[in-house]
């Protein structure tokens, strides 16, 4: 079978799991502007909707004005409410429907499918704009729910135009394969922000990896 055509591979940011907004929003800028991002996804565990809100209110227009579409992880209510552009849910969150119905037709849907085929077909035959599939490699930022193999982003590639996006452990130093087999996103938390050189810095060596894979 033919490979499907894609667009070119692209970082797909997740905030870091503590933060600061103030003091974030600098940051944020500065590693917007180090290179091609495609999207931000704020992920703020164990706050209140009211710290999700300011948090949304500083970095959203960040993000807007450099064309880096912002979503927020796990509440379609906020993401609406704040006029998000789209949301991130897992598979115990609210379930798709669910937030398609609150965020309309025409913003982000995306769903965790882990390294299951299944569950990732159904969110695409649902009308999910991606799906996530991970962890690829060892990460520490969350307790991931199952090993995916590389073969899956090749296999998803080939059969299906919904994009897919790669998360879980991912550096500059081994997200090649995972550019070469397919993967339309890079989600990455540590590989960026706890990157040796700096956030901007490694922004720029994943960019330069992509180019380079293409």
């Amino acid at each position: 079978m033919d490979q499907v055509r894609h667009d070119p591979c692209r970082l797909y940011l997740i905030t870091p799991p503590t933060f600061e907004p103030h003091e974030f929003v600098d940051t944020l800028a500065g590693v917007l502007d180090a290179g091609d991002v495609a999207s931000l996804q704020l992920r703020l565990k164990g706050v209140d909707d009211d710290a999700v809100r300011r948090a949304s209110e500083l970095l959203m227009p960040v993000c807007q004005s450099r064309d880096v579409a912002f979503v927020i992880n796990d509440r379609p209510d906020l993401a609406a409410e704040m006029g998000a552009d789209g949301v991130h849910i897992g598979q115990d969150d609210a379930g798709y429907d669910a937030a398609r119905r609150l965020l309309g037709a025409d913003r982000i849907v995306g769903v965790t499918c882990h390294s299951s085929r299944h569950l990732a077909m159904e969110a695409a035959e649902g009308g999910a704009d991606y799906v996530a599939f991970g962890a690829f490699f060892p990460t520490g930022t969350k307790e991931a729910k199952g090993q995916a193999d590389i073969e899956l982003l090749r296999w998803w590639s080939e059969v299906m135009l919904v994009p897919s996006v790669a998360i879980g452990g991912i550096t500059p130093e081994n997200c090649r394969p995972l550019v070469e087999a397919g993967a339309d996103f890079l989600a990455v938390v540590a590989g960026v922000w706890a990157h040796e050189a700096g956030p901007p810095a490694a922004v720029s060596a994943f960019n330069k990896v992509i180019v380079a894979a293409g």
